[in-house]
């Protein structure tokens, strides 16, 4: 596998730390970061604002699995619990993992509960769709379509409007 856009998001803690140190932990692997926005939080409204962030990176060595590992060991490092019974509740660094694509640019497909791509919930999330159209202006969400359409679509439309780029919050693409 080569390719794959990675949602970053932070709302406890120093959040423009978290996101910077996840970017960082990528290293050499990240292409391209979005610009920050500041989020309302999803799925559960009891909680601080997010900052949020799109990654494309590559690695021709790199299956989905190992994405999903180097996700993983991101969050770890921000000290990331997960709390089972609040799914989506605070956090002090999510990382997701969006799309993969392989060698050939074809989108990987997968259906493993750990590891579903694309990510499931992706096309209902503008804080996904609006950082990655910074970095991929004509993407597609394999599956869903092109991105500026997934944003503009209902019920996604109003969520869009909430988002507040960030432009003085900037996040490096090299560590």
């Amino acid at each position: 596998m080569t390719r794959a856009v990675l949602s970053l998001g932070s709302n406890l803690g120093d959040r423009l730390a978290h996101l910077r140190a996840a970017v960082a932990a990528l290293g050499d692997a990240v292409l391209v970061v979005s610009g920050v926005y500041e989020t309302p939080p999803w799925g559960d409204a009891d909680q601080p604002a997010y900052l949020n962030a799109a990654v494309m990176v590559a690695d021709p060595a790199a299956t989905p699995r190992d994405w999903l590992e180097r996700a993983r060991a991101a969050e770890r490092a921000a000290g990331r619990v997960r709390d089972p019974e609040r799914r989506f509740g605070p956090r002090t660094l999510d990382v997701d993992v969006i799309a993969v694509w392989d060698a050939a640019g074809e989108p990987v497909l997968s259906d493993d509960p750990e590891l579903t791509l694309p990510h499931p919930r992706a096309h209902l999330r503008a804080f996904v769709l609006r950082p990655w159209i910074d970095i991929e202006p004509h993407g597609r969400l394999p599956g869903h379509g092109w991105l500026t359409d997934l944003l503009n679509a209902e019920p996604l439309a109003g969520d869009a409007l909430e988002l507040s780029p960030r432009p003085d919050l900037a996040l490096e693409s090299t560590p």
